[in-house]
């Protein structure tokens, strides 16, 4: 076994008892990661990186959501503590969605990843071709 595979083995190891039997469904990573794997996340927090919005600017900035889906998104980014929901006390009243300091911490690693997948898009996809012809 080299020393990658034991380091894995390890954090495998930790999270199992930090899970309290539980297993790997606890996984810490998992659990940071899933709302950051969403569809619709990673084009939010984009968004939101550059500067705040209000909810009907990211509706026209990302046409292709629903209302019910941002809304929804915006809600689990915002549960995580990504995103920070204002309201101000106008008529009627606005809300602005903008990142908190944990959110543009975390945007760093993200642009890196939204950077390394525009890169190798190509790569990918002929990857896929060649496995799926493979598999017919």
């Amino acid at each position: 076994m080299d020393a990658r595979q034991a380091n894995l083995r390890a954090k495998l190891e930790i999270y199992k008892a930090e899970s309290g039997g539980a297993g790997l469904a606890n996984c810490p990573v998992r659990d940071v990661i899933q709302t950051l794997s969403g569809r619709w996340s990673s084009l939010l927090m984009m968004a939101l990186a550059e500067q705040p919005y209000r909810f009907g600017e990211l509706r026209r900035l990302v046409p292709d959501i629903s209302q019910r889906m941002l809304t929804q998104t915006l809600h689990d980014l915002q549960r995580d503590g990504y995103v920070r929901r204002e309201v101000f006390p106008t008529k009627p009243p606005s809300v602005e969605y903008s990142l908190t300091d944990l959110g543009r911490s975390m945007f760093e690693p993200l642009q890196r990843l939204i950077q390394w997948a525009e890169l190798n898009h190509g790569a990918v996809r002929a990857a896929r071709g060649v496995f799926d012809t493979s598999q017919t």
